[in-house]
C-alpha cells in the first residue's frame, strides 16, 4: 500500500465543485471540476439540490485523483472550503434533505428581515453577530424552511432534523452521518453565532425561532472533524482535518495572517476581507464583522465587503443571453472595444450587499443604443463587477491588496478576466498561487497524519511569496 502523503482539497462553490490534489511540497498536481446546476423557482429565489452538491464533489474528486495518477490510499487528509450561508436541512435518520438548499443569493426572506428591522432588532443583531439583517445569511433561511415545509418545525424541536451550511452537509456525507459539525468561520455567517463567545447565541435563536437541537457543533477551523467512510473515491479512515468558509479560506490562503492584511477574490461574487487580528471591529461603513478562523484557541476576526454578483455576470451573459460560447471568451470580447460606448451595467441580480444592503435592488443596464453590440455589453458587465469590488476596498481604506480569481464554469473565464480588469482600476498584486482558496484547506490541518504535509505546504507557500 502506498504511503498517505497527498492532501485532497475540496472547494464546493456556488457555480460548481473543485477538487485539488496537492503534494507535500505544496504543488497542485491536478484539478477536477464539476458544474453545479442552479434552480430559480421564482424571481430572486436561488436553490441547489443538496444531492447534486454532493455528487459534483465526488465527480471533481475522482477527476482530480485520476488526473494526478494518485490512488485514494495515498490521501493523508481532506480539507473543505465552501459557499458559506447556503442552507441545508435534512432528516437525521435517513440523511434525506427536506427541501432544496436555499442559496446565499436567495432573496425569499427579505420581508422577514424587513419586519425584524421594523421591530428595532438590527442594532442588537449587529452587536451580537457582527452581521446585518439581510436575506443573505442562513438564519432567516432556516426560519423559512421550518415555517414552510410541513411538519418541519415540530421535527426540528424533537431533534429529528439537522441544519448545516454546505461544509456541514459534506462532513455528514463524508463521515456517513457520524459527525454533525461546522467550523467557527461558517457558523459566524448564520446570524445565530455570538461573535464574541464563538458559540450559538440563545437570544438570536429566540429572535429567529430556531431550535438549538437543529444546529451542528461549532469547532475550530483546524482539527480533525471526523474520518471518512469508504466512498470508493476515498477509503475509510481519512481525516477531515480542516474546514473554513471560502472567503475566510482565501484570506488565509493569500497569507493575510497579520492584522491589516487584506485580499479581494472573484468567484461567483466578489469579497474583500481585511484581517483585524484578535479584536472584532465594528464597521461604520456598512461592512460586516466576521470570524476569519480559530486556530489553537485563538480567534482571528475580519471586516468584509460582500458583493453578491461578479463572475456570475459572465455566466449569465453566456447562459442567459447567449452572447458567449464560453466564459473564457469574455475577456477577448471585452477588449475588442476601447470602452462601453456609454453602457453601464449594475450587476445587482440578487440585491446589493455592502455597503448598501438593499435586498430589493435588481440588475440594471442603461445607455443602450442601436449601436450597442455584444462587446460593449460584456465590457460593461466586467467593469460593473470591478467597480463594485473597488467600492468595498475603498470603504476599508485600502490602498493595496492581493487580488485573485477562482476559475469556475469555464477554464479561467469566470474569475480571471475580472482579476485583470480589477488591476486596471485599483493598485493590487496578484499572487502566484491561483488556487489559494483550496490550497488553504491543506494548511488548515489538525491531523497527526498530515502535519508534515501541512508544514511543508506552509513553508513552500511562504517561500513563493518571498
Amino acid at each position: 500500500m502506498s504511503a498517505r502523503r497527498h492532501v485532497l482539497a475540496l472547494d464546493q462553490g456556488t457555480s460548481g465543485s473543485t477538487a485539488l490534489v496537492v503534494d507535500p511540497d505544496g504543488r497542485v498536481l491536478a484539478r477536477g471540476y464539476a458544474e453545479l446546476p442552479q434552480y430559480y423557482p421564482r424571481p430572486g429565489w436561488v436553490e441547489h439540490d443538496p444531492e447534486e452538491i454532493w455528487s459534483t464533489v465526488g465527480q471533481a474528486a475522482r477527476a482530480a485523483l485520476a488526473a494526478a495518477n494518485v490512488g485514494s490510499q495515498e490521501i493523508a487528509a481532506i480539507g473543505i472550503t465552501n459557499q458559506r450561508e447556503t442552507t441545508v436541512v435534512w432528516e437525521r435518520s435517513s440523511g434525506t434533505p427536506i427541501h432544496r438548499a436555499i442559496v446565499w443569493q436567495c432573496r425569499r426572506t427579505a420581508e422577514l428581515c424587513e419586519r425584524l428591522r421594523a421591530d428595532g432588532a438590527e442594532p442588537r443583531v449587529r452587536e451580537l453577530t457582527g452581521l446585518v439583517l439581510d436575506a443573505y445569511f442562513s438564519g432567516t433561511k432556516i426560519r423559512w424552511l421550518l415555517d414552510e415545509v410541513p411538519g418541519a418545525r415540530a421535527r426540528a424541536e424533537r431533534g429529528r432534523l439537522a441544519f448545516g451550511t454546505v461544509d456541514s452537509w459534506l462532513l455528514w456525507k463524508l463521515t456517513g452521518g457520524a459527525v454533525h459539525a461546522t467550523d467557527v468561520s461558517n457558523a459566524s455567517r448564520t446570524l445565530c453565532l455570538n461573535l464574541h463567545t464563538g458559540e450559538w447565541d440563545d437570544e438570536m435563536l429566540a429572535l429567529l425561532g430556531i431550535p438549538r437541537a437543529l444546529l451542528p457543533r461549532v469547532m475550530p477551523s483546524v482539527g480533525v472533524f471526523g474520518e471518512t467512510v469508504d466512498l470508493g473515491w476515498v477509503p475509510r479512515g481519512v481525516p477531515v482535518a480542516g474546514i473554513a468558509g471560502d472567503q475566510q479560506a482565501a484570506l488565509f490562503g493569500q497569507a493575510c495572517y497579520a492584522p491589516g492584511a487584506a485580499k479581494n477574490t472573484y468567484g461567483t461574487g466578489c469579497f474583500v476581507l481585511f484581517n483585524t487580528g484578535e479584536t472584532p471591529v465594528a464597521s461604520r461603513h456598512g461592512l460586516l464583522t466576521t470570524i476569519a478562523w480559530r486556530i489553537a484557541g485563538r480567534t482571528t476576526y475580519a471586516l468584509e465587503g460582500s458583493v453578491f454578483i461578479a463572475g456570475a455576470v459572465v455566466q449569465w451573459l453566456r447562459d442567459g443571453l447567449g452572447l458567449l460560447r464560453s466564459a473564457a471568451e469574455s475577456r477577448a470580447l471585452a477588449e475588442s472595444v476601447s470602452d462601453t460606448g456609454g453602457v453601464y451595467f449594475v450587476p445587482a441580480f440578487v440585491g446589493l450587499g455592502a455597503p448598501y444592503w438593499d435586498m430589493y435592488a435588481r440588475g440594471t443596464i442603461v445607455g443602450i443604443t442601436r449601436g450597442t453590440t455584444a462587446a460593449p455589453l460584456v465590457r460593461a458587465g466586467l467593469e460593473g463587477c470591478v467597480k463594485r469590488g473597488t467600492a468595498s476596498a475603498r470603504e476599508l481604506g485600502l490602498h493595496d491588496l492581493d487580488v485573485a480569481g477562482k476559475t469556475g464554469t469555464a477554464e479561467l473565464g469566470k474569475g480571471r478576466p475580472n482579476v485583470a480588469w480589477f488591476m486596471g482600476y485599483y493598485p493590487a498584486s496578484r499572487p502566484e498561487v491561483a488556487f489559494a482558496v483550496v490550497l488553504d484547506r491543506t494548511v488548515h490541518h489538525g491531523s497527526d497524519a498530515c502535519v508534515p504535509v501541512a508544514r511543508a505546504l506552509i513553508a513552500a507557500y511562504e517561500a513563493r511569496l518571498r
